[in-house]
């Protein structure tokens, strides 16, 4: 319940349209709601911070579908879903079939936030094996109400491909970068920006590629300014991160 409902609820308890008990039952469930399997954190909105997001990995159906469509009553924007199978997307939709399912990156968007801030984001992805990734970052990014532009496969295997576009990259008021491999895309591209740059390690290689780790590890070190980099395979991370940095520059 962000503070703009609270103060209908109040209102409305004014006017005589809601009686204090049933303002009472609302009011009960502001810090969180007990579902029995979890607890639902109501109060998040009112720290400024937007309603949780639900992981699907390791919840049932049954228990995503119960966690967003609390999140959901509870009014906030964006209420996401991340890293969802079809079993979670199937539960979800039955219950809310307005809800967007993207089953590459395993997003699910229930309610988008109807305004974003102003600015663009730019969504920068080394190889189409990144995609879920990168989706899943710009998927976040477009539900908090972001402007996005997104430029796909032009890792450092060719890095033509993103020289012709960097008219593109540097319009971008901040950018996510996403890679696998030995990682060595965002620095690159911060090397052509003078715009933050949120770096996003993924899962993507051989077997030297750790999982992901060597991606990490070579972000961490970048040599290139103003990068920052996220967990692996954190596409939500990213996007999150990214309309934040946009939010912040206009407050």
């Amino acid at each position: 319940m962000v503070d703009a409902q609270l103060h209908l609820l109040l209102e409305a308890v004014a006017r005589g349209e809601l009686s204090v008990r049933d303002a009472e039952a609302r009011l009960a469930r502001l810090p969180f709601e007990d579902l029995g399997f979890a607890r639902v954190d109501h109060h998040r909105a009112v720290r400024g911070h937007g309603p949780e997001v639900v992981y699907a990995r390791g919840k049932t159906p049954g228990e995503v579908a119960a966690v967003a469509l609390a999140l959901l009553a509870g009014g906030g924007t964006p209420v996401l879903v991340t890293k969802a199978a079809q079993g979670h997307a199937d539960a979800v939709l039955a219950a809310h079939p307005d809800a967007e399912w993207h089953p590459r990156s395993g997003m699910l968007v229930l309610r988008r936030s109807p305004t974003g801030p102003p600015g663009s984001v730019a969504v920068v992805c080394a190889g189409t094996s990144d995609l879920p990734v990168a989706e899943e970052a710009w998927v976040t990014a477009e539900a908090f109400g972001c402007t996005v532009d997104r430029l796909v496969d032009v890792g450092v295997a060719g890095p033509h491909r993103l020289f012709a576009e960097v008219e593109r990259v540097q319009r971008a008021d901040v950018l996510v970068v996403v890679a696998g491999m030995e990682g060595a895309l965002p620095s690159l591209v911060a090397g052509l920006v003078g715009a933050p740059v949120v770096a996003v390690p993924t899962s993507v290689g051989y077997g030297a590629a750790f999982d992901g780790l060597a991606a990490l590890l070579g972000m961490l070190n970048s040599c290139a300014v103003g990068v920052g980099v996220v967990n692996i395979d954190n596409g939500f991370g990213a996007g999150a991160l990214a309309a934040r940095i946009l939010a912040a520059a206009v407050t």
